[in-house]
């Protein structure tokens, strides 16, 4: 063949490298795309070329050759009480994890519900799509069995029939951090949880705490209050207030909101409760929210990084359309620090400043 063997000068094209190697252009794309049977002679011959040329594939053409973008979708949206700074970690799980499996991520942050799902399928953007702020009754669930693209769901709705979800057990989270409490002698606790709109809008992972809490404090029989609680920090000072006035003698609290952990414990340093002196305090959240917390707080860290990478490994099988387990729930674990002590403790410290006064 004319130009067999000959180097060619600027960017080597698969033409250049089916010329040096003496070849087809047809078997060139299929040692590369391992789709035909190649004799070992002309395959080692075809990725010599490739080599001493140093052709790299189109990236446009692999897709058109592999009917694959090798782009996920991340469709997060961004509603009123989201922690961003959390949602964030995930964002950034999912986009390292993609890469190693050499997908690209397209982040949507719009709150387009089913439509935007729509808009996804409809065009050949994407491979799959991965879903976060997952409701209890989420209106994008049955487009998602349906769509024709595999997706995974960051969350727990109320029915996974025929789906793939992933998130830590928000259920059994609540639960430790009550067995917890309990466990050091608190007979009052109470939840201040995710803002009132989360709640409102039937987020799976902050109902499962609440369920949680409640079930767990009933089973020792412990009294529980649940309260929503807003991000900024007259709002907190408000619900600390009214907490404490409802409930003089609480001496425990679960915290499940990051952007309020520091306004909580500003509100009880203002009504004289000290740390864990007076009251133990209990997070849901990621680890270095509480390590930086003064004092380091007690907690059950939220693992975005892991829940991130098998949310998208999970994504990579059903692509390659390996079976996937309907649902992965990630163990909680509590992490013991500064912000609990026995509640035989907190008593006597509180009495005892109280009788000073």
């Amino acid at each position: 063949m004319s130009g067999r063997g000959r180097v060619p000068s600027g960017q080597p094209t698969i033409a250049d490298v089916a010329r040096h190697a003496g070849v087809a252009v047809s078997t060139v794309s299929y040692v590369l795309s391992g789709k035909r049977a190649i004799s070992e002679l002309t395959r080692n011959r075809v990725l010599a070329s490739v080599r001493l040329l140093g052709y790299h594939p189109n990236a446009g053409a692999r897709a058109l050759a592999s009917r694959r973008a090798n782009v996920i979708a991340l469709v997060l949206p961004l509603r009123s009480g989201i922690q961003v700074p959390v949602v964030m970690q995930f964002a950034t799980a999912v986009v390292t994890s993609a890469r190693s499996h050499d997908h690209d991520v397209l982040l949507l942050t719009s709150d387009e519900g089913p439509q935007g799902l729509h808009r996804i399928a409809a065009g050949a953007l994407v491979d799959g799509v991965l879903v976060m702020d997952v409701e209890l009754h989420d209106v994008r669930v049955p487009l998602l069995r349906e769509l024709g693209r595999p997706s995974v769901l960051i969350g727990l709705p109320a029915d996974t029939d025929g789906l793939t979800c992933v998130d830590l057990d928000f259920h059994r989270a609540g639960q430790v951090c009550v067995d917890h409490l309990a466990g050091l002698g608190h007979r009052r606790v109470a939840l201040l949880g995710a803002p009132a709109a989360v709640y409102d809008r039937g987020t799976g992972f902050a109902h499962r705490t609440r369920a949680g809490v409640v079930e767990a404090a009933a089973r020792h029989g412990v009294e529980a209050v649940t309260m929503p609680c807003e991000e900024n920090a007259a709002e907190v000072h408000s619900r600390v207030v009214e907490l404490f006035a409802r409930q003089p003698e609480l001496s425990g609290l679960v915290v499940q909101n990051e952007a309020a952990v520091g306004p909580v414990q500003a509100a009880l340093a203002a009504l004289g409760r000290r740390v864990p002196d007076d009251v133990s305090v209990v997070a849901v959240c990621p680890d270095q929210f509480a390590e930086h917390a003064s004092p380091r707080l007690t907690s059950v860290p939220v693992p975005a990084e892991e829940i991130g990478r098998q949310a998208v490994s999970l994504l990579m099988r059903k692509l390659q359309d390996e079976p996937t387990p309907q649902v992965t729930l990630l163990e909680p674990r509590l992490t013991v620090r500064d912000s609990t002590a026995s509640a035989t403790a907190t008593s006597a410290a509180y009495d005892a400043r109280a009788a000073a006064r």
